[in-house]
């Protein structure tokens, strides 16, 4: 097993092939560096840093990540993550009796948890759609959401790239076909930053959330929230802190409610220009080269282990980004399901304890979808996945 040409560059465990940067990122050496030099800086000044620097330092994190999605100036929030995102929109949007949220049945589970809770607390209903599997091409996903759409529906819930399946499902014309019902959308864009070129302003969702600390490389914790201008005197933090009456500091009331929330750690969000520019720096043509270059790895190694598998993939080209997923044969899963850390897939655990080999197997109960998922960094190269169908060979 080579490593990639920039594996020295990341602090990953040297022993362990890993495959799995999409589930939590990986922080490049440098990027935690700069964090930990902003700790000392906080901790030897907190006074300073926080009350007296803070504001300052943290619009200019904010101004890199409105030109980095092309938001429109103050429509940019951080939160520390896309499911915290998903929630504060679910929690502030004014859904009422009888009103209707669908969302996708390929979601991330969280996100499926969190559009029932707050349906059921306001007494809306909560519509699981029911995903196509294999795809043709986005326009698949946007038929079935568009199919269940009725007179009730208020807002859809729709993945930007799918957890567990990988699709990059442009959600661009879903979204303007809604609107023009009077229907919003909440992308969950979980993979989006980093992975995929982003333009708020074109998408035209009412709200977006999307992590840094997974392909942009950030540190963890933290994610952006968009909010479209028109939509953000709806939208509250989850926790109440620091109101606009509180201050006279030029910011929208929107950003005041969202810049202190108690006291803070903003050295992740404060990091977040150094990671985008260090990734940046790695390759001659910037970030738009490193997404070039993740994707060209994913559809090789895609290739590779589906000849390997005598599969077919479940997508076309045109719907992969820095993942690619691949059906497994079905098995049982514990019912009720444990948690990860509790109950792992016996060729999850195989790969990990015999192979050395960090690669998700999930599941979609609903569907008896068993799925295995790569993903692809910089710090990758093909001999890695190479290794991997050598070990699905002889477990399979």
């Amino acid at each position: 097993m080579r490593a990639g040409g920039f594996r020295d560059m990341w602090a990953l465990d040297p022993g362990v092939l890993y495959l799995n940067h999409g589930s939590f990122g990986a922080c490049p050496v440098d990027v935690l560096e700069y964090r930990a030099a902003l700790t000392r800086e906080l901790e030897a000044a907190p006074m300073e840093f926080l009350v007296r620097r803070l504001p300052e330092m943290l619009q200019a994190a904010l101004d890199y990540a409105e030109k980095l999605v092309r938001a429109e100036p103050g429509s940019i929030v951080f939160v520390p993550n896309a499911t915290h995102g998903v929630n504060t929109v679910l929690g502030s949007f004014g859904l009422r009796p009888g009103d209707e949220v669908l969302v996708g049945s390929h979601e991330y589970f969280a996100t499926l948890n969190a559009c029932r809770i707050h349906c059921e607390r306001a007494g809306a209903v909560c519509t699981v759609v029911p995903m196509p599997f294999p795809v043709s091409g986005p326009g698949d996903i946007h038929d079935a959401f568009l199919s269940r759409v009725t007179p009730a529906t208020r807002l859809v819930v729709v993945d930007h790239i799918t957890s567990a399946t990988a699709f990059v499902c442009d959600p661009a014309p879903l979204v303007a076909e809604l609107r023009g019902r009077g229907i919003e959308t909440l992308v969950d864009g979980a993979h989006g930053p980093g992975m995929v070129p982003l333009d708020m302003g074109t998408l035209g969702a009412a709200f977006y959330t999307g992590n840094f600390h997974k392909w942009l490389c950030s540190p963890k914790v933290c994610a952006m929230l968009y909010v479209r201008p028109d939509m953000q005197e709806r939208i509250h933090p989850l926790a109440t802190s620091h109101l606009p009456c509180d201050f006279d500091s030029g910011q929208t009331p929107f950003r005041i409610e969202f810049q202190w929330i108690g006291t803070p750690d903003p050295t992740a969000a404060l990091s977040v220009p150094r990671a985008g520019e260090y990734l940046a720096s790695l390759l001659p043509g910037g970030l738009p080269a490193v997404m070039q270059a993740n994707r060209a790895l994913a559809l090789e190694a895609r290739r590779l282990i589906c000849d390997s598998l005598g599969v077919e993939p479940p997508c076309p080209d045109s719907m992969v980004g820095s993942m690619a997923s691949f059906e497994l044969p079905w098995i049982d899963p514990p019912d009720p399901p444990m948690p990860d850390w509790v109950w792992m897939d016996p060729l999850q655990r195989r790969l990990l304890e015999e192979f050395r080999t960090e690669v998700p197997v999930s599941y979609i109960r609903r569907e008896r979808l068993r799925l295995l998922r790569i993903s692809a960094q910089l710090y990758n190269d093909i001999s890695q996945y190479e290794y991997l169908a050598e070990s699905l060979g002889r477990m399979l």
